[in-house]
């Protein structure tokens, strides 16, 4: 870790916990920072908040007091769900006072060079890709961000030696103000997360932040099949790397006469690849591309598409019951994510869908219903999908309370051979604290069948 003194004897209000609010807020103090930590959980049902407090630090719980901006506070490091709405920001940024994320304090004090991945759709699977590809080519890599590691963690621990992968949201891209990452990828870029940033050019303008500090020393590997990514390229300072699914480039990762492709070389056969999902080939080429630009062999390259099936919650395999195949992709939390995955299987599919209700309908998933041969539905939108699955001709449709329910219902309308896919379309939050606990349920209650 850098002994930087940017924060030394500042007085900072880290907002909201969870784990990164944990970690910045020991960091901060470690570094000599005046922190106050607040969190809107009372201190009698909040073990994070205890035990910063038995390291020293002050702890405000139970709500979030504008009286705070009061204090003098010369920097705020948020949570990345919190909104910019929340009137204590508000208020902060009409006083002038910065409000960071702490994916920028980890660039701050990291020795090691990061490889930051954001993107509406293949965030997860493009990081543990990349991963598996410096870990296979003895690169030592670390893993970060928003799959489940805290960055500036991480970022502590690291070395010169190291390269830090990590995966980045929207939310945490808002708060960064120098954060460089040495290779930076959008894998593609759909509407999505509107309630938070209020219209798709904010949110655009937000992923396109993992771009706008590079300099000509770094690279920038963008979706060439997206005009609003070609945009963001158009405007980065880096070496830009396209990638395509649809086309040869000169130039890049591309598919020609069933090869993966990199700058005119012939990495591995598209058949070879052991990820299902036409989808997954986005995230393929972008993960290859940074690879091959850290120095990674072709053969450790190889080693990981040929055995690398997926991440949990991801289009992940879950077992084979009485000859149906039971899927996992509860990580589908938007319509294009369940739309990709409706095209990963051409075998009849009995799909779980529904979950948090943010105002839209599902019409965009008609088409991609032709092969499902029953519904099962549940959650705040088991109505709206009901009605598109109804206008599809789909004959068996049923909603349910939940997940866990829907799978011995998907069973009895299942026969050997089909499919039985969750694929909510939505969020978890209006039954689940995420989609990860969701995924669990469903594995669980597939479990439960044997």
């Amino acid at each position: 870790m850098k002994q930087v003194n940017t924060y030394l004897h500042k007085k900072i209000l880290v907002l909201g916990l969870a784990k990164s609010g944990v970690t910045a807020a020991a960091l901060l103090h470690k570094l000599g920072a005046f922190v106050t930590v607040n969190d809107k959980k009372l201190l009698s049902e909040n073990p994070e908040a205890q035990g910063l407090l038995e390291q020293g630090i002050k702890v405000i719980c139970g709500e979030h007091p504008v009286e705070l901006l009061d204090e003098g506070f010369e920097l705020i490091v948020k949570n990345p769900g919190i909104p910019y709405q929340n009137p204590i920001i508000e208020g902060a940024i009409e006083k002038g006072i910065p409000v960071l994320t702490e994916v920028e304090l980890a660039y701050q004090i990291s020795e090691a060079p990061f490889i930051g991945i954001t993107g509406t759709n293949g965030k997860t699977t493009t990081t543990t890709l990349i991963f598996e590809m410096l870990n296979e080519g003895k690169k030592n890599p670390l893993i970060a961000g928003n799959i489940g590691t805290v960055a500036s963690g991480v970022a502590e621990e690291a070395t010169a030696e190291n390269n830090i992968v990590i995966e980045l949201s929207s939310f945490q891209l808002m708060g960064i103000e120098t954060f460089n990452p040495k290779i930076a990828i959008i894998t593609n870029l759909y509407d999505a997360h509107l309630d938070y940033h209020g219209n798709r050019e904010e949110y655009y303008k937000a992923k396109a932040n993992i771009t706008k500090n590079q300099t000509e020393a770094d690279y920038f590997i963008y979706n060439a099949d997206q005009q609003e990514v070609r945009e963001i390229a158009a405007q980065s300072q880096a070496a830009t790397i396209p990638f395509s699914t649809k086309r040869v480039l000169n130039e890049g990762a591309y598919i020609s006469d069933g090869w993966i492709c990199f700058n005119g070389e012939k990495v591995i056969i598209v058949d070879e690849i052991a990820l299902p999902g036409v989808h997954n080939l986005e995230n393929i080429l972008s993960a290859m591309a940074a690879a091959k630009l850290t120095g990674v062999r072709n053969e450790a390259i190889h080693t990981v598409l040929r055995t690398f099936t997926g991440v949990k919650h991801r289009l992940q395999y879950v077992t084979e019951i009485a000859g149906r195949k039971f899927y996992n992709d509860s990580k589908a939390t938007n319509i294009l994510a369940t739309i990709n995955a409706l095209q990963a299987f051409k075998t009849p599919i009995i799909l779980l869908a529904g979950g948090l209700d943010r105002g839209n309908e599902f019409d965009e998933l008609l088409p991609y219903l032709k092969n499902v041969k029953a519904l099962i539905t549940f959650g705040q939108t088991s109505a709206k999908i009901e009605r598109v699955g109804l206008e599809a001709g789909i004959k068996q449709i049923n909603t349910v309370d939940n997940v866990e329910k829907a799978v011995p219902v998907a069973f009895r309308y299942s026969e050997p051979g089909d499919v039985i896919l969750l694929s909510p379309a939505c969020a978890s939050w209006d039954q689940f604290k995420t989609f990860e606990v969701r995924g669990d349920i469903f594995i669980e209650a597939v479990h439960k069948l044997k």
